[in-house]
């Protein structure tokens, strides 16, 4: 492996997988030990993600996007900490839905700068393409947020944990291996003229 290669960052891999298994502990978790013990490890895993010891800082737009989550469960659950378990998937879609917005309005956009990974050197048209792929990713933080409301609001702790456990980490999937498909067509399409 050469020595610019990007290694797996730990504390990010991990804050990923909690985040994964968060929506199906709390549903279990709620029946057996109540609300506030996931909260408090809710906030946990969010805080030890932001100051992440051993590890380089977060960088400063994800510090306070994670800092708003903590706070904002915080908030509400001094008022139900049940709902404020519930709505931690709202929340989480609300701070991609800024992160990827402010990257329009900041460019380069978020698949932009995803893109650049692999390809430093993209041309115009990639950019053009990446922005609008930035703006398909804003539409299903719109559209899953507002599901994920959803079932915080009015569906029952296995509609909740089905839908934001499972079918919304399908749908981001899915939009992931269309955009994939789209690509590669794309791609071949320009270097074909």
């Amino acid at each position: 492996m050469n020595s610019s290669a990007r290694r797996l960052d730990p504390w990010a891999a991990g804050f990923a997988v909690a985040s994964v298994l968060f929506p199906a502990a709390a549903a279990i978790g709620m029946r057996w030990i109540g609300p506030w013990p996931i909260i408090a490890c809710l906030i946990a895993i969010l805080i030890l993600r932001i100051v992440r010891p051993g590890a380089s800082a977060a960088p400063l737009a994800m510090t306070l996007c994670l800092l708003a989550v903590a706070v904002s469960e915080l908030l509400v659950s001094a008022f139900d900490a049940e709902l404020a378990a519930r709505l931690y998937p709202v929340f989480m879609n609300a701070t991609m839905l800024f992160a990827f917005a402010l990257t329009l309005w900041k460019p380069p956009s978020m698949i932009e700068r995803f893109a650049r990974i692999a390809e430093p050197d993209l041309d115009a048209g990639g950019v053009a393409y990446t922005r609008k792929v930035t703006w398909a990713w804003i539409g299903f933080f719109i559209v899953n947020g507002g599901i994920a409301l959803w079932t915080a609001l009015q569906g029952s702790w296995f509609v909740w944990g089905v839908y934001n456990g499972g079918i919304s980490y399908a749908l981001a999937g899915s939009l992931f291996a269309v955009e994939f498909v789209v690509r590669r067509i794309v791609r071949a399409r320009n270097a074909a003229t």
